[in-house]
């Protein structure tokens, strides 16, 4: 699982080389009395761990920090937030179809000089198509995800006998010789929508391929495709199974995402596994005290009827408005978070990953992480390797709580008995999300990506 690399240290030469003296400083408090929004979808955890990042950029300069949590509907309330003239200096933006929507309305600023001398310096070109928009560099991206990662008590499949699964259906029988022990095999967050459209993503990228995965993220194939009607079906043999499912269909669409990760982590365990992003390990150290490696531990997502193993990524990158009233200082928290000191201050909290490669891995918590962290770096050739795919779409069809592709994929967590009419319904909202948009040409910012 863990795999051997060379572990890159850095040091104040690099700083200085990207942004000068004063990077290695920590005196220098040229930007004392400036004031920097920013706005994230981050909340809990993952809130307070950004906070001491935030923290440190104002112990280095002098500059204040306001962090405003914006829930998941991050495009909806930075676009109200514009119209009000109360727009935040710098949005982390969890989404490339939001990145791309807010370049194109020209919300954004092109990013310095010296933001994109580190980039150049720290980062796999990935990550600058990533946040690139019509040759233009917008988006510095700061926190890095890998969304083909299944949690799993040790203890539970032990007891059960269960080995790791090297396939799809090897998971599920897995989960009946759990579920057989007295424990459900899976805790599933059917709460939070975006959970299942990662499920949907990691199955149909590993059974209808990188190329067919591409051309649905750019709505270049149909979501009434029968690779789409085929991956909704063999999601829905375990959406449909309530032995496999902790509390069942209903138990999970009354489950979020925290909550889904306390069901098998937590005091009172009512499952053995859940599936989720690398970040699940940020919930079980830091909201539920447990220990990675002996009391939590992870596997891939495995392949798919005969496929290659997915591996979907994802990514917060961070954006510059130029309606905030202190944009210029807001660059400069760039020029910081595109440092490896900025990333080690979260990767040593926890539930965090980087893409930055001039991080030491030492800076993680555990072994674990560095192990996710090292391979999410040698990996941005992969030919299997994409992006989020609902974070490519327009936010209108991915990325809006309660509707689109996330109630629809609820809907189907509800009754997965007609998959081809799922894909029908998806195709709709799809085709309306896209329409006059103009990303159906040039959605897909980037072939292969990054992760584990």
């Amino acid at each position: 699982m863990i795999r051997r690399g060379k572990i890159l240290f850095t040091g104040c030469t690099a700083l200085v080389f990207a942004f000068g003296a004063a990077a290695c400083g920590s005196d220098d408090k040229a930007l004392s009395g400036q004031t920097v929004t920013v706005a994230g979808v981050w909340s809990g955890s993952e809130q307070k761990n950004f906070q001491k990042v935030l923290d440190a950029f104002s112990a280095k300069t002098g500059a204040k920090t306001q962090f405003v949590s914006t829930g998941d509907n991050v495009s909806t309330v930075v676009g109200s937030k514009i119209e009000g003239g109360n727009a935040p200096d710098v949005v982390m933006v969890p989404q490339v179809g939001v990145l791309q929507q807010f370049a194109k309305k020209g919300w954004l600023q092109p990013l310095s000089a010296a933001v994109q001398q580190a980039m150049d310096t720290n980062y796999a070109p990935v990550w600058k198509n990533y946040g690139s928009v019509d040759g233009k560099l917008y988006g510095l991206y700061f926190k890095a995800t890998d969304k083909s990662t299944i949690w799993f008590r040790p203890q539970a499949l032990a007891r059960a006998g269960a080995s790791l699964p090297t396939s799809y259906e090897e998971l599920l029988q897995i989960g009946h010789d759990v579920s057989d022990s007295g424990l459900a095999a899976f805790s599933v967050a059917g709460q939070d929508g975006w959970t299942l459209t990662d499920w949907f993503e990691n199955i149909y990228l590993s059974q209808a391929g990188p190329e067919k995965y591409d051309a649905l993220a750019a709505h270049k194939l149909k979501w009434t495709d029968a690779s789409v009607v085929k991956a909704l079906g063999t999601l829905g043999k375990l959406f449909q199974d309530n032995q496999l499912i902790a509390g069942g269909q209903k138990g999970a669409l009354h489950t979020d995402f925290p909550g889904s990760v306390e069901k098998v982590f937590g005091p009172k365990p009512e499952a053995s596994m859940v599936y989720e992003g690398d970040f699940v390990a940020g919930v079980v150290k830091n909201q539920i005290g447990k220990t990675i490696g002996k009391d939590a531990n992870f596997f891939p997502f495995p392949a798919v009827d005969g496929g290659t193993a997915p591996v979907v990524s994802g990514g917060d990158a961070a954006v510059v408005l130029k309606d905030g009233k202190n944009a210029t200082t807001g660059m400069k928290l760039l020029e910081y978070l595109a440092t490896p000191e900025a990333a080690a201050v979260w990767a040593k909290a926890g539930g965090f990953l980087s893409p930055n490669k001039k991080l030491d891995l030492k800076a993680y918590s555990d072994i674990y992480t560095s192990a996710i962290a090292l391979s999410l770096i040698d990996a941005g050739n992969s030919d299997w390797v994409r992006f989020d795919m609902s974070d490519q779409t327009p936010a209108a069809f991915g990325g809006t709580k309660g509707a689109s592709e996330w109630k629809l994929m609820q809907d189907f967590l509800r009754d997965p008995s007609d998959p081809q009419e799922t894909a029908a319904k998806l195709e709709d909202a799809a085709a309306k999300a896209y329409q006059g948009y103009g990303l159906a040409e040039n959605q897909h910012v980037a072939s292969g990506g990054v992760a584990r």
